[in-house]
């Protein structure tokens, strides 16, 4: 799939991709544009030079055409373009095409790792469901501070491209200790453990007690021993294998969550 970059502003427009997976429900035919400004029928939003660039010279938009629009905050909206020249251009918002959806209720934390692969699990983290998302330093995380700005940025991007309009949270970093404490009590986490027994996952996470849930992925050297004697005296904890293979900390996180969807979250409601 081929994704437009952006700025640390978040200032993205991302028509589908050709090859990209598409919803019957959703209309991916016009490009979808995140703003961050309140959306209401009949109001003119102006584009920032940016995003006035990608649509009437990248994109190559004339007047009237479709631009779908959110916030996070007041749903998706169809949107007419007015230039105003050629480099500049508001957007006229039109009609409320989905109602506000809250974010799903699925945390994901994990071990930061370095900028291309981080940007690569943040965007897959937030196309599979997860409703926040949590730096957690472990005593093997190898990379330095998250530059959330960045983080952010791709949520956004991974927003745009698939028909989301919940943007997840996105946290500050947070030693391990904190980070399990910051869990709500009815949460369950699930403990993606390279160390655990292999056996079945689905059906690990169908016998797991009921409520919402987290994942945690680790860093790439694994938990240490201490830490996992923490997690594993937790309460409520799925201790998960993902295999017999060795994954890559990214393809962890995709594995992971495609379990948990598959077993306990949206992929079986209709």
């Amino acid at each position: 799939m081929a994704f437009a970059r952006s700025d640390a502003r978040g200032a993205i427009v991302a028509p589908l991709s050709p090859g990209a997976f598409r919803l019957a429900a959703y209309d991916f035919a016009a490009p979808r544009l995140y703003v961050d400004a309140p959306l209401v029928l009949g109001q003119r939003h102006a584009l920032d030079r940016a995003q006035a660039n990608y649509l009437l010279n990248v994109l190559r938009l004339g007047p009237g055409a479709d631009v779908l629009v959110f916030n996070g905050r007041d749903g998706e909206w169809r949107t007419q373009i007015q230039p105003e020249g050629r480099k500049s251009a508001s957007l006229l918002v039109l009609e409320q095409t989905r109602p506000q959806t809250p974010p799903p209720d699925l945390a994901w934390l994990f071990a930061p790792l370095k900028h291309a692969r981080l940007d690569y699990m943040a965007q897959k983290a937030v196309e599979m469901g997860a409703g926040s998302l949590r730096p957690v330093l472990t005593r093997r995380t190898q990379s330095g501070r998250v530059n959330l700005d960045r983080m952010r940025a791709n949520v956004v991007e991974a927003a745009e491209q698939c028909g989301i309009i919940a943007l997840p949270a996105v946290h500050e970093e947070a030693k391990l200790d904190a980070a399990l404490d910051a869990l709500e009590p009815e949460r369950v986490l699930v403990f993606c453990d390279e160390d655990a027994p292999v056996a079945d996952p689905l059906a690990a996470l169908a016998a797991a007690p009921q409520g919402p849930l987290a994942v945690l992925i680790g860093p790439e050297g694994g938990f240490d021993p201490a830490e996992r004697e923490t997690l594993l005296a937790r309460d409520r904890i799925v201790r998960l294998s993902l295999g017999p293979r060795i994954l890559r900390a990214d393809t962890a996180a995709v594995a992971a969550l495609a379990l948990v969807q598959a077993a306990r979250g949206d992929w079986g409601r209709s």
